[in-house]
């Protein structure tokens, strides 16, 4: 069931390659569907070898409806943010490596551009560190995403949501873009500009009217 939406999540998870935002079988993806069922990618497979019946189907609680393949290794994670952020129908989680060094060097990636606005929603929260596999990295999420769309986990990496991939996809790619402006500045200059709050809120407003629509997923 649900192979169109599983041949979406692959080709979202290919991005990540795309765009540098994980190596090799990194990181995960997974949505929500309006029937409440979770889909899932699977434990350490590359993304590009995955067909649809790769992933795994799972109810709220984990219980697994559909595939063969053991699921993610944070499907425990991704359930505790799920199940406390009913609104959310989609996850991404990546090591994406520049908004993983400010995470080492600041407790917040400040919304140094517009586009961060945009994606993001404005600047994005330095978490504590949470390892892989453990549910810390979704209670980390949920204690500190706030109105946000993503937060960096220390030592780790992004964790993204949205209301469907594009929104999440696009989330983690523009936190990766800032992060990569903000270590230039700061590597030129300690003093970096910040948008203030009325500019952050004008990103915000236009970027709802961006592009041609949204897909389901």
């Amino acid at each position: 069931m649900f192979e169109k939406e599983k041949g979406e999540i692959i080709k979202t998870a290919m991005k990540l390659d795309r765009y540098g935002l994980i190596a090799l079988s990194g990181g995960n993806v997974s949505a929500r569907m309006p029937s409440g069922e979770i889909l899932l990618t699977p434990s350490g497979m590359i993304y590009e070898d995955m067909i649809p019946s790769d992933l795994l189907v799972v109810d709220i609680n984990g219980g697994i409806l559909e595939g063969t393949r053991r699921p993610s290794v944070d499907t425990v994670a991704l359930l505790y943010i799920y199940q406390n952020m009913p609104f959310v129908r989609a996850v991404i989680h990546t090591h994406q490596p520049y908004a993983t060094a400010v995470g080492l060097i600041s407790d917040k990636l400040p919304c140094v551009v517009t586009t961060l606005a945009n994606a993001a929603k404005g600047s994005v929260k330095v978490c504590p560190f949470s390892s892989a596999a453990s549910i810390q990295m979704g209670i980390e999420t949920v204690d500190n995403i706030g109105n946000k769309l993503a937060v960096i986990l220390k030592n780790h990496g992004v964790m993204a949501i949205g209301k469907d991939l594009k929104e999440a996809l696009y989330a983690c790619v523009y936190v990766e873009e800032a992060a990569k402006t903000y270590l230039l500045a700061r590597s030129i200059s300690s003093q970096v500009v910040e948008l203030d709050a009325s500019q952050v809120d004008q990103a915000v407003e236009v970027f709802e009217h961006y592009g041609q629509g949204t897909q389901p997923l």
